[in-house]
């Protein structure tokens, strides 16, 4: 067995696995297989951690998981779904992040793996054993992957900053709540 093969089952046993741990969470929130929510479930959840419309943001984080899960195990269009995945995964970062880094405490850890898995994907390649090899590399050019990474950082921008601000708003009400309450006591 020469170094590329061994390089391309590499790619493929990588890309099998997180790919398919991306299907089973994005199935989790589009159906409620493996135990999830399904969309109104994680529709709610969604409302709750900041992203609005929940409805939507549930769709979208469903889609960008099994959707890009699905791609990257294929192989297929390897820099546009890395690029899903990364920005899909940047979401469940901003809502992990106030934990701290280790999974064990709540943190960003797991979703941060499967984004910089995402990434190195999409960057590198899927190698010979998949649709994009098959396919001559039609859907695996550079500037394929150069816009796709750009319209993913931007959207995860706009999720993240949106959501910091349905939050930031939130903690401001419950404050002057709080202060309501406060005076009444008195």
């Amino acid at each position: 067995m020469t170094c590329l093969n061994r390089k391309d089952l590499g790619l493929l046993a990588l890309r099998g696995a997180v790919g398919g741990v991306l299907i089973a969470h994005g199935t989790q929130k589009l159906f409620g297989w493996f135990g999830g929510g399904g969309l109104e479930g994680t529709a709610q959840a969604m409302d709750h951690m900041g992203f609005h419309p929940g409805r939507q943001s549930a769709m979208a984080a469903g889609l960008g998981e099994a959707g890009g899960g699905a791609m990257l195990v294929a192989g297929l269009a390897t820099p546009a779904a890395g690029a899903i995945v990364a920005g899909t995964m940047a979401g469940a970062i901003s809502v992990h992040a106030p934990a701290g880094f280790f999974s064990t405490a709540g943190g960003y850890e797991y979703p941060a793996l499967l984004g910089a898995a995402g990434l190195s994907l999409g960057l590198s390649g899927a190698g010979r054993y998949s649709l994009d090899h098959a396919l001559g590399h039609r859907v695996d050019r550079p500037w394929i992957g150069v816009l796709a990474f750009v319209a993913s950082a931007l959207g995860a921008y706009s999720v993240v900053s949106r959501r910091r601000h349905v939050m930031r708003l939130r903690e401001e009400r419950a404050a002057m709540d709080a202060g309501q309450e406060g005076a009444g006591l008195s």
